[in-house]
């Protein structure tokens, strides 16, 4: 079966749940198309018994006809309404599975694909399918509907003009699959190029300021125009392509009419059929082309119809990540105590090869090393975004493997490197991680992180609105904190939690954290090394190994890696200081 009738179905399929509106569109358009079908035989009726001089049988003729059409009206309005619920039902139940495939995936996965294809795909993509299903449906199942009734009709008005034109009508047929099946490639490739487009969007809009700095504005926008033609080249090829076939099938139907009016005039000649059955019969023909006509013009919104749904199944179908255990296992208490035994992971090539390292409950651990050293990878194997190719994580002596994720995340409170805050307000935001905190406890959280001095010279305080631009990153970082203070787990990551604060705010985050690690478990992974003076064991980490370990001042003392290292930094931040 080829990929485009495999996705038809499955498009079907996920309708199921709406079969039975489904079949209300079918049996209303069966309906309202069926009292259409008799106004062109009574017009013809009409026609016979005005060149007869029966104005009374006209007049008869046509009140049935316009009673028919009124009937036809009101059952078409009600196939609308079910269309669209049956279009936008489908659109809600695929932008939730969509969200929730999303939330299973492995981050592995979220890591490979540009946000803003996936975006795309759950929102742009989604739309489409909705708004073909609600406009196409109607006029694709009104056109079948109402040529079978027509082909009924005109088999009773003359099977021999009947048969003449189901003869010619495969030639469409078979012309419109044929156009059909070599624009769909270019569908594809259109709907690909909408969501590298929306990508490169996203990620120049979220890296705005960085594209600002660097004067980068014309690569970005050399970048634009060639995501930007490359979805234009595949637009008008796809587009040029599927409207071949509108002018094909109309020129295939007009042959449809001069054969039926030839041969009509024939028979009216011989006394076989008067003029009001020949007039009928061409007013069917419209309909029983109908259904090739609207496919023909339609094709095009029907292929991109397909093309998006074929990339939203393939983000439906994307692993999930691995199941939690069956029977989990937790630990009996969770005191904080993390062990790695002979880890083993890599990316595309091996980073970690046998790295084994045990945290007592209560230390505050830093991991320091130059970028890809492998710092915020061990963090995420602790929290299992990831998963070791060989060894073992233990949470006080429990494989976390065997736990499920939940009670492994509940453990664990993470600050990441990058500040995320959503629209709401401060105090939803410092909440976000505890839904049953009072008031009392978001302010003592806040008080923790020495942020509460700062939200109340805010407007409206902790009920003030948080936008793009009302905060500084400083203070943007001292709400995260907040954030994990107010989370009770006994381990803490600050994964490079001070990269992103200013001078003035500095020293409270430094108090924060301070705050932040008292009785925990703490993993801190900073680019200065002023933070992590006081830490009770630092990793030294190059490529996925630990060369040096030890406290500050035992790894100064040792004149290895981490000495130079410190020494490094310090030359180049003592002098900027004695600028200021």
């Amino acid at each position: 079966m080829s990929e485009f009738r495999r996705t038809v179905f499955r498009l079907l399929g996920a309708m199921a749940p709406d079969r039975g509106r489904a079949i209300g569109v079918v049996v209303t358009g069966a309906a309202g198309l069926g009292l259409t079908i008799a106004v062109p035989a009574l017009l013809g009726a009409a026609t016979d018994a005005a060149i007869g001089g029966d104005f009374a049988g006209v007049a008869r003729v046509l009140v049935l006809a316009g009673l028919l059409s009124a009937g036809s009206w009101v059952c078409l309005i009600a196939q609308g309404r079910l269309i669209a619920t049956v279009a936008q039902r489908l659109a809600y139940r695929l932008r939730e599975r969509a969200s929730a495939k999303l939330s299973r995936v492995p981050v592995g996965y979220l890591d490979t694909q540009p946000r803003g294809d996936l975006l795309s795909r759950a929102t742009n993509d989604i739309e489409n399918v909705a708004q073909t299903v609600q406009h196409i449906t109607f006029r694709v199942l009104g056109s079948l509907v109402n040529a079978t009734g027509a082909l009924v009709v005109m088999l009773l008005i003359s099977p021999l003009l009947t048969a003449v034109l189901l003869v010619t009508m495969p030639a469409a047929v078979l012309v419109t699959r044929s156009i059909g099946w070599r624009a769909q490639p270019d569908f594809d490739a259109q709907w690909a190029a909408t969501g590298q487009l929306s990508g490169h969007v996203e990620e120049m809009y979220t890296g705005h300021e960085v594209v600002t700095a660097f004067g980068r504005h014309a690569e970005s926008a050399r970048t634009f125009a060639e995501h930007n033609e490359h979805m234009r080249a595949a637009s008008v090829r796809a587009e040029f392509t599927s409207g071949l076939i509108a002018p094909a099938v109309a020129f295939l139907g007009n042959v449809n009419y001069l054969v039926v009016a030839v041969l009509g005039a024939v028979r009216v000649t011989a006394g076989a059929l008067s003029v009001g059955d020949v007039q009928a019969f061409i007013h069917y023909v419209t309909q029983v082309n109908q259904p090739v006509t609207t496919l023909g013009f339609l094709a095009g919104r029907i292929q991109s119809a397909v093309a998006s749904a074929s990339r939203v199944f393939a983000l439906l179908d994307a692993d999930d990540q691995e199941p939690d255990p069956v029977e989990p296992r937790r630990p009996t208490r969770v005191t904080g105590a993390v062990e790695f035994r002979d880890v083993a992971f890599g990316y595309d090539e091996p980073l970690f090869d046998g790295l084994s390292l045990s945290v007592q409950p209560g230390q505050t651990v830093a991991i320091v090393g130059p970028t890809g050293a492998g710092k915020s990878t061990l963090v995420n194997l602790l929290l299992r975004f990831y998963d070791p190719a060989a060894g073992t994580i233990l949470l006080d002596g429990v494989d976390t493997r065997t736990m499920t994720r939940d009670d492994l995340r509940a453990a664990i409170t993470v600050v990441p490197q990058d500040t995320w805050l959503f629209h709401g307000t401060i105090a939803d935001n410092i909440g976000y991680g505890a839904p049953d905190a009072t008031p009392t406890d978001i302010t003592t959280a806040a008080h923790t992180a020495h942020v509460d001095h700062l939200i109340r010279t805010l407007p409206h305080g902790y009920d003030t609105q948080i936008d793009d631009h009302s905060l500084s990153a400083g203070e943007r970082q001292l709400i995260t904190l907040a954030r994990a203070a107010l989370a009770p787990s006994p381990i803490l990551v600050l994964d490079e939690a001070t990269s992103s604060v200013d001078t003035r705010t500095e020293l409270a985050a430094q108090h924060a954290m301070t705050a932040l690690r008292h009785n925990r478990t703490s993993f801190v992974i900073a680019h200065r090394l002023s933070t992590i003076r006081s830490a009770d064991l630092i990793l030294v980490m190059t490529t996925g190994a630990v060369v040096e370990q030890g406290t500050h001042h035992q790894l100064l003392a040792a004149n290895g890696p981490y000495a130079r290292l410190y020494a490094a930094q310090f030359s180049v931040e003592e002098p900027d200081s004695a600028g200021t």
